[in-house]
């Protein structure tokens, strides 16, 4: 065994218990909490399991869920950042690049190699096993959203131009599962879970017309 090896691995593996502590903004289903960037972490791991079905024939399976247990190990030091504030997303990139160079760094030069090309690499998103992790990463709080009758939409008035955004790498990195969650977004606006600004643009015009 070598000690200073084993020593760098423990020392990683302690270090990343601090997800534990980074809150995201994305309530749990039963809206009892936010939930926190391991959590996150894990869910999206399994959903990769469950779903794999759906999954364009190109993609890894074990290569995705491995990418998605660490994608967010950067949050240590980044912290999460909410994905509709556009003045953190000005910075989001330099700040968990300099995150994953320390974090990556603690362990053995090989493994924090091989996990630094897995963070790059959902990071980049432009192979299929990427996209495909991406598109998961989408659909999880799109799911707490509905479940909690709109959660974090209605928090921070979230629209649902704003979702479509969002969501539009499913399309690509999952479609099969595209039309699941057009009409999961389309059943959230007809129960008045988000904002629908179509309806708002004709309201306002309809008002300006009388």
């Amino acid at each position: 065994m070598q000690i200073n090896r084993l020593t760098q691995q423990i020392q990683f593996i302690i270090e990343i218990d601090r997800l534990k502590q980074v809150i995201r903004q994305t309530l749990l289903t039963d809206g009892s909490r936010w939930e926190n960037s391991a959590e996150h972490s894990w869910h999206l791991a399994v959903m990769a399991i469950v779903l794999a079905e759906y999954a364009p024939e190109s993609v890894d399976i074990f290569h995705a869920i491995k990418m998605l247990l660490i994608h967010d190990l950067v949050e240590i030091d980044a912290g999460d950042t909410f994905c509709y504030d556009v003045q953190g997303n000005e910075s989001k990139a330099a700040r968990e690049a300099q995150a994953a160079l320390r974090l990556f760094g603690l362990l053995p030069a090989d493994q924090g190699s091989e996990l630094r090309l897995l963070w790059d690499e959902f990071e980049t998103g432009e192979t299929p096993t990427a996209k495909f992790a991406a598109a998961l990463d989408r659909i999880q709080p799109l799911l707490h959203n509905q479940q909690t009758q709109g959660g974090t939409w209605r928090i921070h008035g979230i629209r649902r131009d704003q979702v479509m955004k969002r969501l539009a790498s499913v399309e690509t990195g999952a479609p099969e599962l595209w039309p699941f969650i057009l009409q999961v977004i389309d059943d959230c606006v007809t129960a008045g879970y988000l904002k629908d600004d179509t309806a708002l643009i004709t309201q306002d015009f309809r008002a300006e017309n009388y």
